[in-house]
């Protein structure tokens, strides 16, 4: 496989930036996601790993993410995964304990603008 083009939108920017100033863990943390993406991008079949959107060889996937700060898997990830040209963009990451479930405008308009 190609080397990964790996990129965060704005927003996953601020939430990154937000989430880390909380927990102190987070940044290894997600280094440590961002390998296991880059060997799975479309998941390993684990109750981990959720494909949102799926069209032709792009998905936009939600993964479950360790995190050591507060002792368990509570962090997720929302990415988009474009299999042709092997990018991965962040979208969102959010801590379980404070939000259920992902922005879903903002993954909507990513689909927009990514899958077309």
């Amino acid at each position: 496989m190609a080397d990964m083009i790996i990129t965060e939108s704005e927003e996953f920017c601020r939430d990154f930036k937000k989430l880390l100033k909380k927990y102190r863990t987070l940044k290894g943390d997600f280094e440590v996601a961002k390998k296991a993406i880059s060997a799975e991008p479309t998941g390993d079949g684990s109750k981990h790993w959720h494909i949102i959107k799926q069209k032709d060889e792009a998905y936009i996937l939600k993964i479950r993410m360790m995190c050591r700060a507060v002792k368990g898997a509570s962090f997720r990830l929302v990415y988009f995964y474009d299999g042709k040209t092997v990018e991965v963009i962040f979208i969102e990451i959010f801590f379980k304990g404070r939000k259920s479930l992902p922005n879903q405008k903002r993954i909507k308009r990513m689909v927009k603008k990514l899958m077309g």
